[in-house]
């Protein structure tokens, strides 16, 4: 595989695309506050005609991110759509209504992905399924449901992640995410299901959502997808066959540059563990 170009503006490529399938969390915001640069970026390139949607794994669908964006300092003006890992899951969950389910999550952060889908809620030894959006908790880790797995894999229960991700960074502290619980639930031999990245579903939303700006399908090999989750973003662009931006920040820190500036041994590493590559990288969306 080959090392990806290092650039420092994301607008020495934009003539190359057509369109954007970018990131959010650690790339245009760390959770609390918006990244100027990134969002700067953004408005340049939808100045230049190039459509950007958001492609999240956030657990929730879309209705109430634009307002989360605001509340981030995130401008309306930097993006044109968004798809969600959590609308993106609502059709798995809706397959399996009424349940009952087995539900994973803190009540007062999720409560929008099950609204309208007709699932009931059940104890594990009731449940025909299990679904995911996030540990109960923050401050929890995933050995914290190793027995709750145990006992979910014992009734042969299917999970159902509404977020692939493994960690996230909130301000300075580093969370982790439903996909985390997901990972682990695989290795004692469960099934999950996900349809965020880097899975097919969430880029069907948003080769769709690109084709209402269009008119057209997307040519895929004008599109450029941006983020900083290896396993997620760069991986789903690679199974997609698009090429990719890598941002090594975000959930990163600066663990990927030296002496202030992005290192491109550390980047080429960090990509070979996860066995991807990306077309180009950068220290930070600008």
């Amino acid at each position: 595989m080959s090392q990806p170009a290092i650039i420092k503006s994301v607008v020495e490529i934009a003539e190359r695309y057509d369109a954007i399938l970018c990131d959010v969390w650690g790339v245009l915001h760390n959770g609390q506050r918006a990244y100027p640069a990134a969002c700067a970026a953004l408005q340049r390139l939808r100045a230049l005609g190039k459509p950007v949607i958001l492609i999240t794994n956030v657990p929730k669908p879309r209705g109430p991110i634009p307002r989360q964006l605001d509340h981030a300092g995130v401008p309306r003006d930097a993006w044109d759509a968004i798809v969600t890992s959590g609308d993106a899951i609502r059709f798995e969950l809706a397959a399996r209504a009424p349940g009952p389910m087995f539900k994973i999550g803190p009540d007062d952060y999720d409560r929008t992905l099950w609204e309208g889908l007709g699932l009931t809620q059940a104890p594990i030894e009731a449940a025909k399924f299990a679904a995911i959006s996030g540990l109960n908790e923050d401050d929890e880790t995933p050995a914290d449901y190793a027995g709750l797995l145990q006992h979910m894999k014992a009734r042969d229960l299917d999970l159902i992640c509404a977020n692939p991700d493994i960690v996230v960074r909130v301000g300075d502290r580093m969370i982790w995410c439903a996909g985390a619980i997901a990972q682990d639930y695989e290795n004692i031999g469960g099934r999950v299901i996900m349809a965020g990245k880097p899975f097919a579903p969430i880029y069907d939303l948003a080769f769709h959502e690109l084709q209402q700006f269009t008119g057209h399908a997307a040519d895929r090999e004008r599109i450029l997808c941006i983020g900083d989750g290896v396993p997620t973003d760069i991986a789903g662009a690679n199974a997609q066959g698009l090429d990719c931006l890598f941002i090594a920040s975000g959930m990163h820190g600066e663990a990927l540059w030296s002496n202030g500036a992005i290192d491109a041994a550390k980047v080429e590493a960090a990509l070979a563990a996860e066995k991807v590559h990306a077309t180009y990288a950068m220290a930070a969306l600008a």
